[in-house]
């Protein structure tokens, strides 16, 4: 029996923050700043972001050039020195004033001798996690050097403008900021170097801060979320007292072989802010793991080895580990000289200590460890004996109503997620059993960056099932596989952490990963990752785009199957004129006027009354006799009861064409003695409900001005604006399929669909979509309760009928590609 999920919630470590008002600077930064994202950033290896302007763009190059030129100092129109930078949930306690960094001392200087893990010390922003994360950076050159360019500088080209690089959900963004830096009374309030004169950390720690919005976005986090914004990375969480995996001093040193980054702490005192325990380690506090060594140890009694962990508290001071193994302790006489000078051995007031493996895993709680991905190792570190990561990467989206299905607690949701297949090849090379090790990262995206909108992390989380060649012949896999289908691995809670991750041994094969959160209809942007020792190939487990075949519930079976190309069904057109169809050509002039064509408006007037039962009410209808429409709502002009929404006009004029085909019962149109078929009595009624155009109400109730338009569209060739008979015989077939694909979803008779069924009605309706593009007819047409409205399906199917057919009109070869150029693209997709 499977068991029902259930979240973790998370708990920031923050101080409560009292409520006061929002001062006009505030408001003015929060409009300023709102939504914070990585495009007003540079992306790396793009001429711009992709999404604005290549002037919109803050290019270091160009603002440090433009302010030499004007013989400026660089000030951040997007990152000002105010105080609403500083905090968005308060005023400031006291004044604080920003300055740069000549005005704090005498000759600043970006690197004195260098950098190292001792150049990062904490002030008072709550982001010790951060910290951590910066002195691990300083083990490894290349990695620091691409988050901190050499080009910085207070000596050449200095022009009080500074860059820094981090990793974003995929991306490599360059922010750009100016030296200002927060102080009080004279001195740095937040991140400082050990070197008075030191200002590298200063500022890379300004940079992230604007990159989500303020500093007071930076309290509360986990060493994981800021070793992966450096390295790009994959992290992992081990929990050190319920959780510790039996081969963990195993996953640590591997780890170190494919160098990866390392944190731990413990968890905080309830009552006391950074309490210190008696062994002189401080709660609540991230602490970077730089080394671990299994070192030779030679007692009076014993030899041997024994598994030691290097450690540094990002305070750079006395506060560090007092017992064994600890700065100047007994043990280390049983050490070897040469061990010592291997280890490099210190016993300075610096925040780094030693402690044994077995002490480590006894008091501390916690361990963070942030994979790398495969392009952070240069060549020169593999050859040296380091290893690489194999990574395969997927963004992906949760929308309300298509692809936001909650967890397995939730049925009937769930297949809607979305859902990709990783093939894992080969075992690792050193496994007994033959497994595979995998990590499998899933990150929500652009959250942190959104605190100061009050938006919170998401609890999410994902489960892994493995799949046969036969399960993935179904694209996506629906609700009967994970109904029957135990998963054979998940993430370990559903929790609101930036990203969650777990660590597996598997068998070689297929494994379907299902991301989701834990509720359904929450919405949110993600990355998923996939780490492992050897080759891996992933895909998302989706529907090509296309057309197929009709429901059978529907309609015929009216499909090409060698092509699997969707044929219209037939529609009995008599090759010589016939009485029946001479009647419909009469109906059709009338509706159409003097022109002989319809036009958007003559076409809304049929549609709004014809489907009046599935539109919403009001006090008249459009574009009718309103006497005429009480008399049918009273009588129904068909005969049948109020609920056969087929009933009217539309029925009428479909009728002559669908008559005897599996169409003809959605309108309610019989063949029969009685029912309503005579031309020309349907002439005569059809007569009897025109109004003059003028009245005809383009607004307000009933098929919206662009359904309207976009169905002629559809179908007018010449661009005329208006249908001619034979376009006008076409759409009414296309209506009458929509109309009982409709109805087939719509159960309840509420003229509304759940956005969850648009897959299967617009399946049903021929039409094969993915995930992007679902999500983004929801995000169009879909209400607020995620409910699509009968005349947002049709505007739904018009559209995707209307852009198929351009699309096939020119790939004449079925290569599923066509070319367009500018103006033949801006004209085809404007008027459509």
């Amino acid at each position: 029996m499977t068991l029902p999920e259930q979240p973790i919630i998370e708990e920031e470590e923050e101080e409560e923050e009292e409520e006061v008002q929002e001062t006009l600077e505030s408001v003015h930064a929060l409009l300023r700043n709102v939504l914070p994202s990585i495009r007003r950033f540079k992306l790396l290896g793009e001429r711009g972001s992709g999404v604005r302007t290549r002037t919109d763009v803050q290019d270091y190059y160009v603002l440090r050039s433009q302010c030499l030129e004007n013989g400026s100092l660089f000030e951040d129109p997007e990152f000002q020195a105010v105080s609403s930078s500083l905090m968005f949930s308060r005023r400031p306690d006291r004044h604080y004033e920003w300055l740069r960094p000549h005005e704090i001392c005498e000759n600043p200087e970006f690197f004195v001798e260098g950098f190292s893990r001792f150049d990062v010390q904490q002030g008072e922003l709550g982001d010790c996690w951060l910290l951590a994360a910066c002195a691990n950076l300083t083990q490894d050159q290349k990695m620091f050097l691409r988050v901190v360019p050499e080009d910085n500088s207070f000596e050449d080209d200095y022009a009080g403008i500074f860059h820094f690089r981090f990793w974003q959900y995929g991306r490599w963004v360059d922010v750009v900021i100016d030296d200002r830096l927060p102080t009080y009374r004279g001195e740095l309030i937040y991140m400082r170097s050990s070197e008075k004169n030191e200002f590298w950390s200063a500022l890379l720690e300004k940079a992230y801060a604007k990159l989500h919005g303020s500093y007071e976005a930076l309290k509360g986090g986990t060493t994981c979320e800021a070793m992966e914004d450096f390295t790009g990375g994959v992290t992992e969480m081990y929990d050190l007292k319920d959780q510790t995996p039996p081969n963990l001093y195993a996953i640590i040193e591997k780890g170190f072989q494919r160098n990866s980054m390392f944190a731990c702490s413990i968890e905080p005192d309830p009552h006391v802010t950074e309490a210190e325990t008696r062994e002189g380690l401080i709660r609540g506090h991230a602490y970077s793991i730089t080394k671990i060594k299994l070192a030779d140890i030679v007692t009076p009694s014993t030899s041997g080895k024994i598994p030691l962990i290097r450690l540094r508290n990002p305070w750079g001071n006395e506060a560090e580990w007092n017992g064994a193994w600890s700065d100047q302790s007994v043990e280390w006489r049983y050490i070897p000289d040469e061990q010592k000078e291997e280890l490099g051995l210190n016993f300075d007031n610096d925040g780094e200590f030693w402690m044994s493996y077995r002490d480590f895993t006894r008091y501390f709680d916690r361990i963070e460890i942030c994979n790398l991905s495969p392009d952070s190792l240069s060549d020169e570190q593999v050859n040296r004996g380091k290893l690489r990561w194999e990574m395969s990467t997927f963004e992906g989206e949760w929308a309300i109503g298509s692809t936001a299905g909650g967890c397995r607690n939730y049925l009937q949701t769930f297949w809607h997620n979305p859902q990709y297949v990783v093939h894992l090849e080969d075992p690792d090379a050193d496994d007994e059993e033959g497994n595979c090790t995998v990590i499998i990262a899933l990150m929500q995206k652009n959250r942190r960056s959104r605190r100061n909108m009050g938006v919170d992390c998401l609890t999410i989380g994902f489960a892994v099932y493995r799949v046969t060649e036969r399960d993935l012949a179904q694209k996506p896999l629906k609700m009967n596989f994970f109904k029957y289908n135990a998963s054979v691995a998940r993430s370990p809670a559903f929790i609101n952490l930036r990203e969650v991750s777990c660590r597996f041994k598997l068998p070689p094969g297929d494994y379907l990963i299902v991301p989701s959160t834990f509720e359904p209809n929450e919405e949110g942007e993600f990355l998923i990752r996939v780490f492992s020792e050897c080759k891996n190939s992933m895909e998302e487990n989706d529907e090509e785009v296309g057309v197929g075949e009709i429901d059978d519930r529907v309609g015929p079976d009216g499909i090409n199957r060698g092509g699997g190309r969707y044929i219209a069904p037939d529609v009995p057109v008599p090759s010589q004129p016939s009485p029946q169809r001479q009647a419909m050509e009469r109906l059709f002039l009338d509706v159409a006027g003097a022109d002989g064509e319809v036009d958007w408006v003559e076409l809304k007037r049929i549609l709004d009354h014809s489907f009046r039962d599935d539109l919403p009410k009001s006090s008249s209808v459009n574009g009718l006799n309103k006497s005429y429409a009480n008399q049918q709502n009273a009588a129904n002009y068909d005969g049948g009861g109020p609920e056969d929404a087929g009933g009217g006009l539309l029925a009428q004029l479909c009728g002559l064409f669908c008559k005897d085909t599996p169409f003809a019962e959605a309108f309610g149109v019989t063949s029969g003695p009685g029912g309503g078929q005579d031309g020309g009595n349907a002439n005569g009624n059809l007569q009897s409900q025109i109004v003059p155009i003028q009245h005809v109400d383009q607004g307000g109730t009933g098929f919206s001005k662009d359904v309207c338009r976009s169905m002629v569209a559809m179908l007018d060739t010449d661009q005329s604006g208006k249908l001619g008979f034979e376009e006008f015989q076409t759409l009414l077939t296309d209506i009458s399929k929509w109309k009982a694909v409709f109805k087939l979803y719509d159960q309840d008779q509420t003229g509304r669909l759940s956005a969850f069924e648009l897959r299967e009605a617009l399946h049903s309706a021929g039409y094969h979509l993915n995930n992007r593009i679902l999500n983004g007819l929801v995000h169009r047409y879909g209400s607020r309760d995620g409910s699509i409205a009968f005349d947002d399906f049709i505007m739904c199917a018009v559209k995707i009928k209307t852009m198929i057919d351009i699309f096939r009109e020119r790939d004449t070869e079925g290569t599923n590609m066509a070319t367009f150029s500018m103006d033949e693209w801006v004209e085809k997709t404007l008027y459509s």
